[in-house]
């Protein structure tokens, strides 16, 4: 009877609803204990027990405890799991099996179950999986956690360890597509123009084999050049809705990750058919333009042509012979070429850095590796005149596919980045005037005023004030309707020079092929397909970066173990210390406060302003240089640790 006594509910509803309550999102520590952290930030101690019954990132409501003036919650209610699909490794004990996720904050042994289509034999003590949480103990009727194997990732001893287990974190395919052999050319009702006798060229990497842009360079006898940019055509081969175009949709770029690609295409057309392979006949979209002497883009048009490469060049070889470097030497009918590229690239240089931007030159980390995957070295690549000379060419020629997209249709797949998203302009403004820098708002959301507001700033060289300002600044995402590029600089930039890597491109080749013939181009550019497009670039991304840092600390772990010191620069500041990049090989450090003085109440981290002050002194800020000596390398964790060097 008391049971159903409706007095009774009544009272316990009222005890709920003046009961202080908060939700957060659970935050764990190596020592049992966690905080619950609500989005207002505040922060609410969750105790041992407690913590038995949440993992690390789930969101949950709890019941806030105060004794004295020490506040404390008790998780109540899941309102979303932080783990679903996961990878772990499996521990098997006794009989029992239990999975172990593969996550530095989270530490709980979940048990678990191996789905029926899986022979239990197969999979041992260490093995990597993939698994899912079915089981939480604050889910109703669900008094533990539990989760099911549900995919064999690698087995413990496995050598691709890295590459297997980062690829089915994010959900990435781990081989590239298979789509059949016989790739006839589809008879698209275009008329190609023949420049198969004219001396195109490749520019990539020794080991390329994805050769997707080759060029012809010719100067105008009225000053200036005129720029043919002749782009691999797989959709001269792949018809929309065919297995291998669907199949390309859903991985939408090709994943580069060090000593493995993963395609977007099946590779027999990645590496060979529609690869501008030298002395090979091939179909290609083109765009035939003119740069004028002062570096300013003239008139373009695009078309269809066969073409051929003469030559198949290094970007190492060719700096060096434009440097006057080194034996190598080019045909006479490319040297003439690659002097007028040069020419052509200084002046497109000069024309952006007044008018647009140019990005600074960061180098690049390349890794060596042998047959079973151990880094030998790694190398730093510099970004040499080769480099910028493709660079200011795929530049120009993305450019006019914009400018030929918004003219014709009003839509594709535009790259598309503004410096300040509108909530955050106002607190990037306020910040500056903090710096002594007073600025209008619309020189932090309009074009031309931004690209001014860059250039002043730049020209301060002010590492810390760039640091700081980037956590103001917004990313590039892919938009179906024009926009501006603020990072370049450009009223509007839509890339088509990278079809054979990149699903957009092969997007936009098909739009840009049916102007060409003169039918409808319908929106096929859809938003639903930009979104798609940039979270896999971003999945994409953080596979090669968590890669990178596991195979960083297999490679540094000696340089740990004898405390090696290394140049770095600080790259971030947050609660509990700062973040270094070692610029002898790109590695990421990070060097916690109690390693920056025995004393760590002497250690004063201001995260929002990026500073750090020591016994009163200000001794490190964003930006800075600094000497570091690496103490640990973690591969459990896949993160190495340092110290300031004394």
């Amino acid at each position: 009877m008391l049971q159903n006594n409706s007095m009774l509910a009544q009272l316990k509803q009222q005890i709920r609803q003046t009961t202080p309550r908060a939700e957060g999102v659970i935050k764990a520590t190596d020592k049992g204990f966690g905080f619950l952290e609500t989005d207002d930030g505040e922060s609410y101690f969750v105790p041992p027990p407690a913590m038995k019954q949440v993992i690390h990132g789930d969101r949950v409501e709890g019941v806030i405890h105060e004794n004295g003036d020490k506040k404390s919650i008790e998780p109540e209610k899941l309102i979303e799991a932080g783990l679903d699909r996961f990878v772990a490794r499996v521990q098997k004990r006794e009989g029992r099996l239990s999975v172990i996720p593969d996550h530095p904050s989270i530490k709980n042994i979940i048990k678990a179950r191996i789905k029926n289509s899986l022979d239990e034999e197969s999979i041992a003590d260490g093995d990597w999986i993939v698994a899912r949480l079915v089981r939480h103990p604050l889910k109703a009727d669900d008094r533990a956690f539990f989760a099911q194997i549900d995919e064999l990732v690698a087995k413990s001893d496995d050598p691709a360890v890295p590459w297997r287990v980062t690829l089915a974190r994010h959900a990435l395919e781990q081989e590239c597509p298979d789509a059949g052999t016989d790739w006839p050319l589809i008879d698209e009702g275009l008329t190609r123009e023949d420049l198969t006798s004219t001396p195109f060229f490749t520019i990539d990497g020794e080991k390329t084999r994805d050769m997707d842009d080759a060029l012809h360079v010719a100067t105008r006898a009225e000053g200036g050049w005129q720029l043919s940019v002749a782009i691999a055509d797989p959709t001269a081969y792949v018809e929309e809705g065919h297995a291998a175009d669907l199949e390309a949709r859903t991985r939408a770029f090709t994943v580069y990750l060090p000593g493995q690609n993963v395609t977007m295409l099946p590779e027999q057309l990645a590496d060979d058919l529609c690869s501008l392979w030298e002395g090979k006949d091939r179909p290609a979209l083109a765009c035939t333009l003119d740069i004028n002497a002062d570096g300013s883009m003239g008139e373009y048009r695009f078309f269809a042509a066969n073409v051929k490469s003469h030559a198949k060049l290094v970007y190492d070889n060719v700096s060096d012979w434009i440097e006057g470097q080194g034996d190598w030497a080019p045909a006479d009918e490319i040297a003439e070429q690659l002097t007028a590229l040069r020419d052509l690239t200084e002046a497109r240089t000069a024309w952006r850095n007044e008018h647009a931007l140019v990005f600074k030159d960061r180098p690049d980390y390349v890794f060596d590796l042998d047959p079973a995957g151990n880094v030998l070295a790694v190398r730093t690549e510099e970004r040499r005149i080769a480099n910028r000379m493709i660079e200011e060419s795929m530049i120009v020629a993305n450019a006019c596919c914009a400018d030929f997209l918004a003219q014709h249709i009003g839509h594709g797949i535009f790259n598309v980045h503004r410096a300040f998203e509108p909530e955050k302009a106002e607190a990037a403004q306020e910040f500056l005037a903090g710096q002594e820098i007073v600025v209008e708002r619309e020189a932090l959301t309009e074009l031309a005023r931004y690209t001014e507001l860059k250039r002043a700033l730049e020209s301060r060289d002010d590492a810390w004030l760039d640091a700081r300002l980037r956590r103001f600044q917004g990313f590039t995402s892919m938009s179906a309707q024009p926009g501006p590029h603020f990072g370049l600089g450009l009223a509007a930039y839509a890339t088509w020079t990278s079809p054979i890597r990149k699903y957009g491109d092969m997007v936009n080749h098909r739009l840009i092929k049916r102007v060409l013939k003169g039918e409808q181009a319908p929106a096929e550019a859809t938003q639903q397909l930009t979104e798609q497009l940039t979270e896999r670039r971003r999945l994409n991304r953080m596979a090669e970066r968590d890669v990178k840092d596991w195979l960083y600390v297999r490679y540094l772990t000696p340089s740990a173990q004898n405390q090696d010191t290394f140049e770095a620069e600080i790259m971030a500041i947050n609660r509990g210390g700062m973040r270094v990049r070692l610029l002898e090989n790109g590695a990421t450090a990070f060097v916690p406060a109690p390693l920056m003085h025995s004393d760590r109440s002497k250690v004063v981290i201001d995260d929002k302003e990026g500073r750090i002050q020591i016994e009163g002194e200000e001794r490190y800020k964003l930006g800075d240089p600094i000497r570091v000596a690496l103490t640990e390398a973690r591969e459990e964790t896949r993160s190495l640790v340092a110290k300031p060097a004394e």
